[in-house]
């Protein structure tokens, strides 16, 4: 199994098969609009610039299950995220990433490599380090800016 198994609605809600990103090197982030971690937005479009997307791509997947930072819909997300940072990689729908409801590629993605809290996620900003496989290969706490990321990611998508 690999992230290449999973489908998602992407903002504008067409189902995508993750299938589409295969040979890329993926970063896959839970994100908010209201958190204090949301000024990374900016970081990962710029590095999402500067890599992407021939060989890489950023997946934006909003989360309203912490503090109820991310309250709007998907057309107020995709603004929000396009008029304040500029964001031109790919956004899905809000989804659950803990408990229950969660969607299963992060269900995927938190067994494969666990955190502070073990296989749960903890907050927004958790990011997921995929290789060309489709293969987890890191996970960095919501603290971790995108920039101490980036030489991880231009090492897997040389390899």
């Amino acid at each position: 199994m690999s992230v290449y198994d999973f489908k998602a609605k992407d903002i504008s809600g067409e189902e995508i098969s993750l299938s589409k990103y295969e040979g890329k090197v993926l970063l896959i982030v839970n994100t908010a609009s209201k958190c204090g971690f949301t000024p990374q937005y900016k970081e990962l479009e710029d590095i999402y610039k500067k890599l992407g997307n021939e060989k890489f791509e950023i997946l934006g997947f909003p989360c309203n299950q912490f503090a109820n930072q991310e309250p709007g819909g998907s057309g107020d997300i995709k603004n929000f995220c396009e008029i304040n940072y500029g964001v031109t990689f790919p956004l899905f729908e809000k989804i659950d990433v803990k408990g229950e409801n969660a969607h299963p590629l992060f269900k995927y993605l938190a067994s494969q490599a666990g955190g502070i809290l073990g296989k749960e996620i903890k907050w927004n900003f958790t990011k997921f380090l995929i290789d060309k496989k489709g293969d987890v290969v890191d996970r960095f706490a919501p603290v971790t800016k995108p920039s101490k990321i980036k030489d991880k990611i231009v090492k897997l998508m040389e390899e």
